[in-house]
């Protein structure tokens, strides 16, 4: 817009400074004619005026040829009245003798604003002699006023101005006319292209009574304005499809994506990266990235916006910058790359946000495990080399109860850093996606062998184990291994969490095309709000009545074993202080269909 006001502003200064000069122009010519032609006036006046002395002169030499001198003066008196009085430009009438003598002067007196002498001509008065001599008798000299000059040249100036100045109106009317119909015709144009550039494609300019010149460009014009029509028509769909195309597959990106221009103003940002940063709605939009802060008040992009800027494309382009933040309780890792279009222009950058939080709270519970790992089985092992150091020492010494005692502590011991070893590679197998061989199986023998394994356990704390089981179930396929460790952990949990002299209940059943196997205890109970967390892993609930040590792997075995490898599930009813009660539930239409295909 700016331009265009310069450029009219231009056409402006050259239309004022050609009527200007074609003044001056005007002007000049006018002065120099004027001139000229009073010039002329001039001399012709003054060629009157000669014409008009010697006349006078060779008039009164007849007068007075035969005139005696004493009536010289009155005769040439009443002739010189008679003269001024028949014109009124004649204003002084003098004769001299050859002498130089005046013989007679008279001026016109009839208007005394006229009487002032502007030429003066004088001419000889010669008499001829018989001889054909000539003899000099004096001088005649005339006095004109000029007023024939100056009415002729003031008629000549007014005439000549009225005459340039009309032309030079006409000049500038036929300039500003002119001027008019290009701007007019240009005006019509800028329009045409102000309607292209804002996308009216197909716009026709309708030009009436203009140069043929500008007729051909308009059409030229029109015929473009109907090309891009035609092809708008043709690609605006294809382009829309393209567009809808590229937003679908930025709003289906599992990552969050944000889309910033070169003036960090926020133009497109897909639905995972609105959840991880918990903004709600579009608002985020046209806003700046840098006054985004989360919920705690704390501007999240700013200082990694400004490291972005400050360091050079180039190396952004060949190493992306990379840092974590922590927006609405989530850890969060950003990379920023820069963007260009094809011509390598740049035009802004795009912020890919990737949920890090699971893998946070991974390596945070993974640095659990291994110190309860290492802790756990520190324990067992310190307790055995001292049992059996004592008895391979001091064996002879104690009586048969006392050693079977120490046998008893070192048994447990073994048992417990079994179970611990035993987690750890079923875990390892299980990370490996290791299969797991199944055959047919009877899961009366897998509960009752289970139970047995465990009796030993329930002595400690003088617990009683009930089995309740359904009859005429049969045979089906399972890993009795995997299916044998998730029910021993399950029993396991429960001597670890009953109380003393409480009671734990096993329950086998059959509920149309699944096997439901459940463990019931009177421990300290689980929150609902632990519930599913249990089975993440190296997730422990510890609380301020019961504390049980452990790797915190059990129960996700338990899920694994069950769901991932045997298609069933594994449920949990529990509520604090009333006990817990954890069921696996196994689907023999999933397992018959397997046994077919094998």
């Amino acid at each position: 817009m700016n331009n265009e006001q310069n450029s009219l502003t231009t056409q402006n200064r050259l239309i004022i400074f050609g009527l200007i000069l074609s003044t001056f122009l005007i002007v000049a010519i006018a002065v120099f004619a004027i001139f000229n032609i009073q010039k002329r006036l001039n001399e012709g006046y003054q060629n009157f005026g000669k014409v008009i002395s010697k006349a006078l002169a060779i008039e009164s030499v007849e007068i007075i040829r035969n005139i005696p001198d004493n009536q010289i003066s009155e005769i040439l008196k009443k002739h010189s009245e008679s003269i001024l009085k028949s014109h009124s430009d004649i204003v002084l009438i003098e004769f001299r003798d050859k002498e130089g003598n005046v013989i007679y002067s008279g001026k016109n007196n009839t208007n005394s604003k006229n009487d002032k002498t502007t030429v003066t001509v004088s001419s000889p008065m010669s008499i001829r002699l018989a001889d054909g001599s000539e003899k000099q008798a004096g001088a005649v000299t005339v006095g004109l006023s000029g007023n024939i000059i100056n009415q002729i040249s003031a008629t000549t100036r007014a005439s000549l101005l009225f005459v340039f100045t009309v032309a030079w109106i006409v000049f500038a009317f036929v300039i500003l006319i002119n001027t008019y119909l290009i701007t007019r015709e240009l005006r019509i144009l800028h329009d045409g292209v102000h309607k292209i550039s804002s996308g009216e494609f197909g716009y026709t300019i309708k030009g009436k009574e203009v140069s043929r010149e500008v007729q051909e460009l308009f059409n030229s014009f029109n015929n473009m304005s109907a090309k891009l029509h035609i092809y708008e028509e043709q690609n605006i769909e294809q382009l829309t499809l393209e567009r809808n195309k590229l937003e679908a597959v930025l709003m289906s990106i599992a990552n969050g994506v944000v889309v910033c221009d070169n003036n960090d103003n926020v133009v497109m940002i897909n639905n995972h990266a609105q959840k991880l940063l918990g903004i709600e709605d579009n608002s985020f939009i046209n806003t700046k990235i840098q006054h985004y802060a989360d919920s705690e008040g704390r501007f999240c992009f700013e200082d990694k916006i400004e490291e972005f800027k400050d360091t050079p494309l180039e190396v952004m382009e060949n190493k992306p910058l990379e840092f974590t933040i922590q927006a609405e309780k989530r850890v969060i890792k950003s990379v920023i790359s820069p963007m260009f279009t094809r011509n390598k222009d740049y035009v802004g950058y795009i912020i890919v946000l990737i949920d890090m939080t699971k893998e946070a709270e991974m390596d945070k519970m993974r640095s659990t495990f291994i110190s309860n790992v290492s802790h756990e089985l520190r324990t067992p092992v310190t307790v055995l080399r001292s049992y059996i150091d004592t008895l391979y020492n001091l064996g002879n010494e104690f009586d048969y109860e006392t050693q079977k005692e120490f046998i008893g502590t070192i048994n447990q011991e073994i048992i417990r850093l079994n179970g611990m070893v035993n987690d750890i590679l079923d875990f390892s197998r299980m990370e490996a996606n290791a299969q797991m061989e199944k055959a047919m199986n009877s899961i009366y023998e897998l509960v009752d062998t289970c139970v047995e394994s465990v009796q030993a356990l329930t002595k400690n704390h003088n617990l009683t184990i009930s089995v309740s089981k359904e009859e005429n179930i049969p045979e089906f396929l399972f890993n009795f291994d995997g299916i044998e460790r998730a029910l021993t952990n399950l029993l396991s949990n429960a001597i670890k969490y009953s109380p003393e002299n409480g009671k734990i209940k096993v329950e086998l059943r059959k509920s149309e095309e699944n096997i439901e196997i459940s463990v019931t205890d009177e421990g300290c109970g689980i929150a609902e709000e632990y519930q599913e967390k249990i089975f993440d892993r190296f997730y422990r609930v510890e609380n301020n009545t019961h504390t049980v040590k452990g790797t915190g792997l059990g129960l996700h075995l338990v899920k694994q074993t069950v769901e991932k490898y045997h298609g069933g599930k594994v449920l949990v009813h529990s509520q604090p202080g009333a006990g817990s009660t954890f069921v696996i539930v196994l689907p023999i239409q999933f397992i018959h269909e397997e046994a077919c295909e094998a």
